[in-house]
């Protein structure tokens, strides 16, 4: 009998062996598909609440990510690990549609435009779709945003003041039944504008597509939040891809190991010299040449142009050879390490060979890296401008040959960073100065002597913008001296001094 018993206790074993497996797989199914509907619930919740900022579902998302948020610890150079900071948690506001933006112009006028369209969202509860750039203009960059600047350190670091996305959601598509409307907003417009002539055009529109984006939004008038909220865009939320970033330190790095330097932005490329009808040190079929180029770009309006005029009312940037006398006369010697932060200089060694006769010191970032180091921004001039801006930034002294937008951005970024020294030419004066010390009747003393005396004043210190009413063109850009965003406390006048400013 104990032998029978055993043998049936063996079957047994035999036949439940194979349960066992068939169980535990079961119960795998059940968790991964339990697993699979939570997660698109979740999904679903976070979509909703991005567009609608339910209270109830916002409160769910945003304990869903801080919980699902890993922090990754940084390693530092002493072993030392470092957790970045949490995310500032983001504003709840009801969106009162999303507004989408293509910049247009090169990278810095596109940069400032962004810091403006941010703070329009900010002020209209708009979500903000990531800005497109300008793909059509004259250098006919191919760049996104996300090849130029850290779109997720963008969204996240603005998170508790505008929501952005990086696409308008396929319900509001034509598809559905909504339409885009398209239109450029006025320029120079101050808060009463948008609020009353753009807001109401999210009641019928749930999209608003700005074209345009240069220069619209005012210098001065505008409530302290919105000011500070674009240098806090501009300076903190705009951060350049890695790539560009590592590549504009080791520019920096390899500037500074051979000692202080000068970053010239020696603004003579072939675009600018077409487009503002400046010839002056040109021949006359370069003369034409540039001439020819104007009148190839219909947008362009200003066709006939007369160059001495121009020059006269110093509206032309300095030539390379008008530049080196100036830098001499400034004080600048052979020793001085002069980095020329520009494009492709028209006529190129040509145009240089008296500047780098005066300063044999003077480098570009093709002749500090390789080739190779190059190869991924030739063709993208927006992020060869960027490695520039670097450089002009981090200079020990920063001189521009003419005051576009490059120039008035670096302008800023050096007040916001302690006031380093920065040299704003007067070109109206110093083409008299050149003239007559070129014509014979200004010895070299006296000119030399005649523009360090005029240029005392020029280097940039603390003062207020110079505000021109009714002449927005005129008076002081914001972003070349964002006044508002220099000291923490709303009275400034300890640094900028109580009657420091000027209303013309």
């Amino acid at each position: 009998m104990e032998v029978k018993s055993e043998g049936i206790q063996l079957r047994c074993d035999k036949l439940q062996s194979p349960v066992i497996p068939r169980t535990r797989l079961r119960i795998w199914f059940i968790r991964v598909c339990s697993s699979i509907v939570i997660w698109t619930c979740l999904v679903q919740l976070v979509t909703v609440s991005e567009l609608w900022q339910s209270h109830f579902i916002s409160g769910i998302t945003s304990s869903i990510s801080r919980i699902t948020q890993v922090q990754l610890p940084l390693q530092l150079d002493n072993g030392v690990a470092l957790t970045l900071p949490p995310l500032a948690p983001a504003r709840n506001y009801t969106s009162n549609g999303f507004l989408r933006v293509s910049c247009n112009g090169g990278l810095n006028q596109m940069r400032a435009a962004i810091c403006d369209m941010v703070a329009v969202a900010r002020l209209l509860n708009l979500t903000l779709v990531v800005p497109e750039l300008d793909k059509t203009s004259f250098w006919a960059d191919p760049s996104n945003f996300e090849d130029i600047f850290n779109v997720k350190h963008f969204i996240d670091s603005l998170r508790d003041e505008v929501r952005i996305v990086k696409r308008v959601p396929k319900k509001f598509s034509r598809k559905e039944g909504y339409s885009t409307l398209e239109m450029p907003p006025v320029s120079w417009s101050n808060e009463k504008y948008y609020l009353e002539q753009i807001l109401p055009l999210f009641g019928k529109h749930k999209v608003l597509h700005f074209n345009r984006t240069d220069t619209r939004l005012a210098n001065n008038g505008l409530p302290l939040d919105l000011q500070k909220l674009r240098c806090r865009v501009n300076y903190q939320a705009l951060k350049f891809t890695s790539q560009i970033e590592n590549l504009g330190h080791r520019l920096i790095q390899i500037l500074q190991e051979n000692g202080p330097f000068v970053a010239l932005h020696l603004r003579y490329e072939m675009d600018m010299l077409a487009f503002s009808g400046c010839t002056q040190g040109c021949t006359d079929n370069e003369a034409e040449e540039l001439k020819r180029m104007r009148y190839a770009f219909p947008w362009w309006r200003e066709k006939e142009i007369v160059s001495k005029e121009r020059r006269s009312q110093g509206l032309c940037p300095l030539t390379p050879e008008e530049a080196a006398l100036v830098l001499r006369a400034l004080g600048f010697g052979r020793e001085t390490q002069i980095y020329i932060a520009a494009g492709e200089i028209y006529n190129g060694e040509r145009r240089l060979a008296q500047l780098r006769a005066a300063f044999p010191r003077i480098v570009k970032k093709e002749t500090l890296l390789t080739r190779d180091d190059l190869q991924q921004f030739q063709n993208h001039s927006s992020q060869m401008a960027a490695l520039d801006f670097m450089v002009s930034a981090a200079s020990n002294t920063f001189i521009p040959t003419f005051d576009g937008n490059m120039a008035k951005l670096v302008e800023g970024h050096r007040r916001y960073s302690g006031f380093k020294k920065t040299i704003l030419l007067d070109r109206r004066k110093l083409v008299e100065l050149l003239d007559m010390h070129q014509n014979g009747t200004l010895a070299w003393n006296e000119f030399a002597d005649s523009v360090r005396q005029f240029h005392e004043s020029r280097i940039v210190r603390p003062t207020r913008r110079r505000v021109i009413l009714d002449k927005p063109k005129e008076e002081d850009y914001f972003y070349a001296n964002p006044h508002e965003c220099l000291c923490e406390e709303t009275n400034c006048d300890d640094l900028l001094g109580p009657h420091n400013s000027s209303d013309v």
